[in-house]
C-alpha cells in the first residue's frame, strides 16, 4: 500500500497514519523524519541538507525529493509507505510522479482529512488545555497561520491528485475509530 495522508495541521495525519503503519506493516515517511534521518546517516543529500540549513536557508525541493527518494529506497518500504508532509506543492508532487515513475511504482491513494477550520482550532484549544500546553503548535495564532499556508500551498495538490482519481476523501472531524474506519473502507474497496 503506497499512500500520501493530507489535511490541515491538527486534522490527525501523525494519528491516522500510526495506525495504518500498523495495519499494513508499513513506514510512515515523515519529511521531517527523513531529513533528520538523512544529516545524521551522512548520506549525500543529507550532508547538503545539513550545509544548506546551517546557513538558516530553506532546503529546495530537489534536496527534499532526493532525500524522500533515498528513503523510498529503504527495504522498509519496498512493499508500501505513506507519505505525510510530503508533498506540500504541486512542484513537489510533480516531482514525487516522476520519482516513482522511475522506480516503477505507483500511488495506491492519497487519503485526504477533511476537517473545519474553527472546529479544528477548537480542537486545538482542548488538546492545549488537556496537555498543559506542551506542544509548540497548540497556539490559535500559530495553528491559524498554518491553516493559512495550508490552504495556499498544499489544498491545491487536492487538485491536482482529484485528476489522478488518487483521492479519498474521509471526514477528519469524526472520531479517531470512525476516521480509521473509513480510511480502512475506502482503502479495501
Amino acid at each position: 500500500m503506497r499512500l500520501i495522508i493530507m489535511g490541515p495541521p491538527g486534522a490527525g495525519k501523525g494519528t491516522q497514519a500510526k495506525i495504518l503503519t500498523e495495519r499494513y506493516s508499513i513506514p510512515q515517511l515523515s519529511t521531517g523524519d527523513i531529513l533528520r534521518s538523512a544529516i545524521m546517516d551522512k548520506t549525500p543529500m543529507g550532508l547538503q541538507a545539513k550545509e544548506i540549513m546551517a546557513r538558516g536557508e530553506l532546503v529546495p525541493d530537489e534536496v527534499v525529493c532526493g532525500i524522500v527518494s533515498e528513503r523510498l529506497d529503504g527495504d522498509d518500504a519496498r512493499d508500501g509507505f505513506i507519505l505525510d508532509g510530503f508533498p506540500r506543492t504541486i512542484a513537489q508532487a510533480q516531482a514525487l510522479d516522476e520519482m516513482l515513475e522511475e522506480k516503477g511504482i505507483s500511488l495506491d491513494a492519497v487519503v485526504v482529512l477533511q476537517v473545519d477550520g474553527e472546529e479544528l482550532i477548537e480542537r486545538i484549544r482542548t488538546r492545549a488545555a488537556e496537555s498543559g500546553g506542551a506542544r509548540a503548535d497548540d497556539n490559535e495564532e500559530v495553528l491559524r497561520k498554518r491553516l493559512q499556508v495550508y490552504g495556499e500551498l498544499t489544498r491545491p495538490l487536492i487538485a491536482y491528485y482529484e485528476k489522478q482519481g488518487n483521492v479519498k476523501n474521509v471526514d477528519g472531524m469524526a472520531s479517531i475509530e470512525e476516521v480509521s474506519a473509513q480510511i480502512a473502507g475506502l482503502l479495501e474497496k
